[in-house]
């Protein structure tokens, strides 16, 4: 679980496996570069690391890693130091407007490089994929360099507490407010209002549920991924954690639910 920054919160926003077997690093590569190359936006010198997650240009600009959550801050920091300070990176991104604390939200590369910061710090187990990625084939691309880090248990992978138990709602409960990612089956979908539920035990009252607006469901079921269609498969999903009744996490976006093999 990831403490939630406030600041952070508020900014805007598979190939064969045959082929990626011997080169899964290079692989991941290549599909991270054509899954979050988007139009540049800007380019620089690092001047600074100013935390986890944001550095300065030698011009004075703030740059914001988008796309990820930063899942263990010191070590995260220390990497992205270790990474950029004195490079050159180019900024991609589909939109250069500042967030409103003067921040430019962007996916760094440095230079010469096909692989954004973004991805490096993934694949160090550093980070986790943020729920607010709007394009599909970024989001994928990250995913896959998560992936790669969770399967060698590198970084914050090696704690096996990373994934929570659907059926723990407690514990989850204890994450209020964190970015979290939770794992488990769809014991039922019910649609109360304009919200259908994703219900993953049976006291609704107290039980772990992911919820998605009306006005989001079509973008589900244009994914294949029609709410009724996930009931009694495993799932994961990520999010930001609160408290109604019982533990919740609100899919804004198709990105922030994954269906698991062996359903």
């Amino acid at each position: 679980m990831l403490p939630r920054d406030t600041a952070w919160r508020r900014s805007p926003r598979v190939v064969t496996m045959t082929v990626c077997a011997l080169a899964i690093g290079a692989c991941i590569g290549r599909a991270e570069a054509a899954g979050c190359s988007f139009e540049i936006q800007g380019e620089g010198r690092v001047a600074g690391v100013i935390d986890a997650r944001n550095f300065r240009l030698d011009d004075g600009r703030e740059v914001k890693l988008a796309g990820i959550e930063v899942a263990d801050r010191a070590k995260a920091a220390a990497a992205l130091s270790a990474l950029l300070l004195g490079r050159d990176v180019t900024l991609r991104g589909q939109d250069d407007t500042p967030d409103r604390y003067g921040r430019q939200p962007a996916y760094a590369f440095l230079d010469g490089q096909e692989t954004s910061v973004q991805g490096e710090l993934l694949r160090r187990g550093l980070a986790l994929v943020s729920a607010e990625i709007a394009d599909k084939d970024c989001a994928a691309a990250l995913m896959a360099a998560e992936a790669e880090a969770r399967t060698a248990r590198s970084g914050t992978w090696a704690e096996s507490s990373v994934i929570k138990n659907a059926e723990s709602s407690d514990d989850i409960l204890a994450g209020i407010g964190r970015f979290t990612v939770v794992e488990g089956r769809v014991l039922s979908v019910r649609q109360a209002g304009a919200t259908t539920y994703l219900n993953f035990g049976r006291n609704w009252t107290r039980d772990f549920a992911a919820t998605i607006s009306r006005r989001i469901v079509p973008a589900f079921e244009a994914a294949e991924l029609a709410p009724k269609s996930l009931e009694n498969r495993r799932i994961r999903v990520r999010g930001w954690v609160e408290a109604r009744r019982g533990p919740r996490i609100e899919l804004l976006r198709v990105g922030q639910l994954e269906v698991l093999g062996g359903n």
